[in-house]
C-alpha cells in the first residue's frame, strides 16, 4: 500500500483546515468546530470537504504535521513531501534536510522567507497564494475610510428635515432660482480621499493590498516598518518610506496593519498619538491590541482624532456600554473584515489542488 504524503504545515488558526481536509482521521471535535465556524456561509461544510477531496487524488489522505518553530520544522523535514509556510524560512539549510521535498506552498504571496533560487536548483515547486481574506480586509479598510470621509454613519437614513435636525444638523433648502441644491442638509466636514496622505504601519500582505487600492483613489501613500522595502517594490506599490514620527505627523489617514504580538501591543500609545496631525483619522482592521484603548479614547475626546474605525475589538463580543459607541465619528464592526468564509474555502481549495498537482508522478520525475 502506498504511503500517504507527509505535509508539514506552519501552525495558524486557519491552516488547521489542512488537517480537517486532508487527514482521514481528523478529530471529530476539530471537524465540528470548523463546520460551525463556516456554517453561516457554507452550510453544507461536509459537502464542500467531499468536493475538495475528490480533486485530490494524490494527497488525500495525507499525514499532516504542524510546526510552530524552526527547530520543529527541521525535525520534520527529512521525510516531508511538501511544506506550507507563512513566516518560517525555507532556505539552503532547510532544503539540505528535506531530501524528499517536492513542493513549498507559501500561505500568502510575499516570498521573502523562501529562497526561490535554491528551490529552483532542486526542482522544487514554490506555490503562492494571494489570500482572498487579505483582499477583503483591505476592502474593509477602504470602506471604513470612505464612510468616515463622507460621514456616512451619521447621515445614513437622514433624508428628512426632522431626521437631520434630530441628529444635530441644520438643514435648509437653497434658493434653487440661483444655486444648485447639493448638500441642502448643510453638513460640513465632508472630505475626499483624493490627494490625502495614507500612512500604513506595516506593509505586509494586507498593507500592500490596501496600498494598491489607495492608488486608485490618488492618495499619497507612506509607510513605516522595521525594514524598508527594496526600491523596486516601493515603486510598484507607489509608496514612500518614513520613520514612525514622520508618518504620524504627515498622515491624514493612519492604518496600523500589524499582528498582535508582545512587540506590537500598545504600540500606538498616548505618546505616539500626541504626534498625529490634528484631525487625522485612524482605521484598524488588524488587531485592537496594537493600540492603547485609553489613548484612543483621549484622542477622540480632545478632537485630535477626527474619526476612528475598528473591526476587531479589544474584547469580543463587545459591551453595550462601550464608551466608543457614544462618538458619532466612530465605526465599530464585529470582526467582519476577512469575510465571507467563501474566501477561506476558495483559498484552501486553490492550495490543495495546487499541491496535489505538484506531487503528481509527472512532477516527481523531474525532482
Amino acid at each position: 500500500m502506498t504511503k500517504p504524503p507527509k505535509i508539514i504545515v506552519e501552525m495558524d488558526v486557519f491552516t488547521r483546515l489542512f488537517d480537517v481536509i486532508l487527514d482521514a482521521n481528523c478529530k471529530p471535535d476539530l471537524l465540528a468546530a470548523f463546520a460551525d465556524f463556516f456554517a453561516h456561509d457554507v452550510p453544507d461544510f461536509e459537502g464542500w470537504l467531499s468536493q475538495v477531496r475528490q480533486q485530490c487524488v494524490r494527497i488525500f489522505p495525507s499525514r499532516i504535521i504542524f510546526v510552530d518553530s524552526v527547530e520543529a520544522l527541521h525535525r520534520e523535514l527529512p521525510d516531508a513531501d511538501a511544506v506550507v509556510v507563512e513566516s518560517l524560512p525555507i532556505g539552503e539549510t532547510e532544503l539540505s534536510l528535506a531530501v524528499s521535498l517536492r513542493a513549498v506552498q507559501k500561505f500568502g504571496f510575499v516570498t521573502r522567507n523562501i529562497d526561490l533560487d535554491a528551490c529552483a536548483r532542486r526542482n522544487i515547486d514554490v506555490l503562492t497564494l494571494r489570500r482572498r481574506a487579505n483582499i477583503a480586509c483591505a476592502e474593509q479598510a477602504m470602506m471604513m475610510m470612505l464612510a468616515l470621509a463622507k460621514r456616512l454613519p451619521e447621515l445614513n437614513g437622514r433624508t428628512t428635515m426632522k431626521r437631520l435636525q434630530d441628529a444635530g444638523f441644520k438643514p435648509a433648502p437653497f434658493d434653487r432660482r440661483h444655486t444648485p441644491s447639493s448638500n441642502w442638509a448643510r453638513v460640513s466636514g465632508i472630505s475626499m480621499l483624493y490627494g490625502a496622505t495614507l500612512g500604513i504601519i506595516g506593509l505586509g500582505e494586507i498593507g500592500r493590498e490596501l496600498a494598491l487600492r489607495a492608488q486608485s483613489f490618488s492618495m499619497k501613500i507612506i509607510y513605516t516598518q522595521r525594514t524598508q522595502l527594496d526600491r523596486a517594490t516601493e515603486q510598484a506599490l507607489n509608496v514612500e518610506y518614513r520613520d514612525m514620527d514622520s508618518l504620524l505627523r504627515e498622515s491624514d489617514w493612519l492604518v496600523p496593519q500589524l499582528p498582535s504580538t508582545p512587540s506590537t501591543e500598545g504600540l500606538l500609545d498616548a505618546e505616539k498619538l500626541s504626534k498625529i496631525k490634528q484631525g487625522a483619522r485612524l482605521v484598524n482592521v488588524s488587531r485592537a491590541q496594537v493600540m492603547d484603548r485609553n489613548a484612543v479614547l483621549a484622542a477622540l475626546e480632545r478632537g485630535a482624532l477626527g474619526g476612528f474605525a475598528l473591526d476587531t475589538l479589544w474584547s469580543e463580543p463587545g459591551s453595550d456600554d462601550d464608551q466608543l459607541l457614544s462618538f458619532p465619528n466612530v465605526i465599530l464592526t464585529p470582526h467582519m473584515a476577512g469575510s465571507p468564509r467563501l474566501n477561506a474555502t476558495a483559498d484552501f481549495e486553490e492550495m490543495i489542488v495546487g499541491l496535489d498537482k505538484a506531487l503528481s508522478p509527472r512532477a516527481a520525475q523531474y525532482s
